[in-house]
């Protein structure tokens, strides 16, 4: 049963108890380009206190370093080395345990932020944002011609997808022997300033439905990102905790992981879903509001 914070000395007890401070951002700190009140004031109460702190999101419209530049205008500290995204995780995940040949190549469906990450770990792609398949024209297979070194299709959240590029990645899935399917994420949705958007788990489904196959997923819950930030930071599970607002990811993410979780309710979960009489099987170890409510441990 999930443990509800209500009070100062339970909330120093949770400062006391972990020294690693892993969080979501979206729902978690802010809201598309809105901070959650207290949020800023909880890291830096964290920070001062010694603690480590790190970013872990699903979202891969972004690189870690075009990120920082959102950290950077909503006052929210925080470094390059800090912060562990979806795409920097595949980009890795491609390069360092597929392997990927040199002479290979990833047919994107995605934007910038996975492009430039596959650009960081020296992973050769095509589609993504390239202007000829951010087109509406009809697809038709007379004039596509298949590239041979496509080994891996990876799809992220695309606010231009088209049938072009579903299309182009059925036909490499498909015509390519060994192509890999790897998704960023299998987020449903994601929370923007305004309310839910379909996230980048929708934006793969046409291939599943199409292939009646499951792609491999490197973003949360997958231990794939865990594995990704071990490779980079130090730091004892057991004294390590997920903050996240959504159950079937962030939550997920901890609980594989062997790190404690606390849930906010300022995202995608709302109360109801952990305890009301369809209750979600997936309980974190600690409730809360919002981020913010641990400023109390400063008299806040």
């Amino acid at each position: 049963m999930a443990h509800h914070l209500t009070s100062p000395s339970q909330y120093q007890s949770l400062i006391d108890d972990y020294d690693t401070w892993m969080f979501d951002c979206d729902g978690v700190l802010w809201h598309g380009d809105r901070l959650i009140e207290g949020a800023v004031e909880v890291l830096e109460i964290l920070r001062k206190r010694g603690k480590r702190v790190l970013f872990v999101t699903n979202n891969a419209s972004k690189s870690r370093k075009s990120y920082k530049t959102k950290f950077d205008t909503l006052g929210v500290e925080a470094s390059v080395e800090e912060i562990y995204g979806s795409a920097y995780a595949s980009a890795v995940y491609i390069s360092s345990v597929m392997k990927l040949p040199k002479d290979k190549k990833v047919y994107v469906i995605g934007m910038a932020g996975i492009e430039e990450e596959l650009r960081e770990e020296g992973v050769s792609f095509i589609g993504g944002t390239d202007a000829a398949d951010c087109t509406l024209e009809p697809f038709s297979l007379t004039n596509f011609t298949l590239d041979p070194d496509v080994q891996a299709v990876l799809c992220g959240l695309d606010l231009s997808v088209n049938y072009t590029k579903l299309s182009k990645a059925f036909q490499y899935l498909t015509r390519n022997p060994g192509c890999q399917f790897l998704v960023t994420n299998e987020d449903s949705t994601f929370p923007s300033a305004d309310g839910l958007l379909p996230g980048a788990g929708a934006i793969s489904a046409p291939l599943r439905f199409a292939l009646e196959k499951d792609p491999i997923s490197i973003g949360k819950p997958a231990k794939t990102m865990l594995d990704c930030i071990q490779a980079k930071v130090k730091f004892d599970p057991k004294r390590t905790i997920m903050i996240g607002d959504r159950l079937n990811t962030d939550i997920l993410f901890g609980q594989g992981g062997g790190l404690a979780t606390l849930l906010v309710l300022t995202g995608i979960t709302s109360k109801q879903d952990i305890t009301g009489p369809n209750a979600s099987p997936i309980v974190p170890d600690y409730v809360t509001q919002s981020i913010g409510d641990l400023r109390v441990v400063d008299g806040k």
